[in-house]
């Protein structure tokens, strides 16, 4: 790439060149998350105890300052779109200052580019029937991943491909059978490739839930138990988890797998396998 700055196709007209450089898009956010926060905090009722004659609706800034523990000019910087530091933590306070509901509240940490400390973490144990059924009501192979890749539920075509792995009483984690089954290397025929692409992928699910004792926890005991996951783990790729043709030593052989992931429930995968001709 040239020089520092990388170019991305913002949109495509008939003899319109539309280009943004990443300064661009971040000045837009800057810019977006400014005019947010002016409009949630105008949008505030003026308490019965504010004095003073009002121009404009709403809380004034150096009320919300006030509220959240920050100066004036940083709330001011904020909404005039500039580039300011922000941590987490003070964009929390001032989420509550505005009384900015979960989408709003989400919004905000989106346009700041940070993530939130109160975040909900989705648990091992709490997916609903209706999630959990999602497999069984699919006509082709499918299974459920939550954030430790270990399958919450699957249909009888996916234990019927997946031997080793979700047929019989077996370890449902699917890094462990990547890595320590033999069933998995007779099953995969690009095995090596394969377990390449998904340390990677690994690797960018572990980067949300860095503090995760059982994301830690996993990932020590496969550092200790494969040396093929050790030395991977060690290149530090990065991956999103992507689609594509998969390949396995089976009667049917070909599939193209696809990767959905639920809207309610972010570490939760549904993982399907659609047959393919030859």
């Amino acid at each position: 790439m040239k020089a520092a700055a990388y170019w991305f196709k913002k949109a495509s007209y008939p003899g319109i060149n539309c280009t943004m450089t990443s300064t661009d898009s971040r000045s837009a956010s800057r810019h977006a998350l400014g005019t947010f926060l002016r409009t949630r905090r105008e949008r505030l009722p003026v308490p019965p105890t504010a004095s003073g004659r009002r121009r404009t609706p709403g809380l004034r800034r150096e009320e919300v300052a006030e509220a959240c523990g920050v100066s004036h000019t940083w709330i001011t910087w904020l909404e005039q779109g500039r580039d300011v530091s922000a941590s987490p933590h003070a964009l929390a306070r001032l989420a509550e200052a505005l009384r900015l509901v979960p989408a709003e509240r989400t919004y905000l940490f989106e346009l700041a580019g940070k993530r939130d400390p109160a975040a909900p973490v989705a648990g091992d144990d709490d997916l609903p029937p209706q999630v959990l059924a999602l497999p069984d009501r699919m006509t082709i192979s499918a299974y459920l991943l939550d954030h430790t890749w270990m399958a919450r539920a699957w249909n009888a075509d996916a234990a019927a491909l997946f031997t080793g792995w979700l047929d019989g009483d077996h370890d449902r984690n699917l890094l462990r059978f990547i890595f320590l089954s033999p069933a998995a290397q007779r099953l995969i025929v690009d095995w090596d490739e394969r377990a390449r692409r998904v340390v990677a992928e690994f690797r960018a699910d572990v980067s949300r839930r860095l503090r995760d004792p059982s994301m830690q926890a996993l990932i020590e005991d496969l550092m200790t138990r494969s040396a093929v996951f050790a030395r991977l783990w060690q290149e530090q790729a990065v991956l999103g988890r992507e689609g594509g043709e998969r390949l396995f030593d089976h009667p049917r052989r070909r599939y193209y797998q696809s990767t959905l992931l639920l809207s309610s429930h972010p570490d939760i995968k549904l993982i399907s396998l659609t047959p393919l001709a030859g």
